[in-house]
């Protein structure tokens, strides 16, 4: 089941494409659900893209499609849209307090690559934050991925793969021993893995020394 917010989403961009034929911008999105900045947007859609509600569009800038509908297609309205009759509280979708923990593995280097460290802790994660599959949590040590949003001290929240697209963020394990945070690239005979701050070099590898053991799913942050 949908959050809120998230089937308040997939209705407004679904009116917005019937409308346009054009996407929302996440600048539209954020003030259409009130949300406080675009990174809400971010983790709503990826979560709609985890349950494939949507999908977007490879290589064009505001390209989203939506796949599907909730509760079997029904409609309903978009926010700030003409004002419906009145819904019934049974009719409304119930918001997802639902809290899952997921095993925390240590320390993950967003910079130079350390040791991933294993460990029995348990981290508890809002379940709306999570899709499907298999989840664990590291904690980001370094800055070499603050331009993508990522800070020292937050957890990564990883989905268990062994496979990654280009432009994906992973958790990469080299050589077998140490594992790193960066988006993802094949660069002709090599992997590349890149940082998100203009201070890091790429790093590259041989496809044999490279592992992905994970992508990234959300972030949790403390203040």
């Amino acid at each position: 089941m949908l959050t809120r917010k998230q089937h308040e989403l997939i209705c407004f961009i679904a009116d917005r494409l019937a409308e346009t034929g054009v996407s929302p911008s996440f600048e539209e999105m954020k003030e259409a659900l009130d949300l406080k900045s675009k990174s809400g947007v971010h983790r709503l859609i990826s979560a709609l893209e985890e349950r494939e509600f949507i999908r977007r569009l490879p290589n064009r800038a505001r390209a989203l499609e939506v796949l599907r509908m909730p509760e079997r297609g029904e409609r309903k309205p978009s926010p700030k849209a003409a004002k419906p009759a009145a819904a019934t509280p049974a009719s409304l979708p119930a918001p997802a307090n639902d809290v899952v923990e997921i095993p925390l593995h240590g320390r993950i280097a967003a910079g130079t690559p350390i040791e991933a460290l294993e460990g029995s802790t348990m981290l508890p994660v809002p379940a709306a934050l999570l899709g499907a599959g298999e989840h664990y949590a590291l904690e980001v040590a370094g800055d070499s991925m603050v331009e993508a949003g990522i800070l020292d001290g937050d957890y990564a929240l990883i989905r268990r793969t062994e496979t990654a697209r280009d432009g994906e963020i992973v958790v990469a394990l080299i050589d077998d021993a140490e594992a790193t945070l960066k988006y993802f690239r094949n660069e002709g005979t090599m992997v590349r893995l890149d940082p998100a701050n203009r201070d890091y070099s790429p790093q590259r590898y041989r496809p044999d020394q490279v592992r992905v053991q994970g992508r990234l799913a959300g972030l949790l942050r403390r203040y």
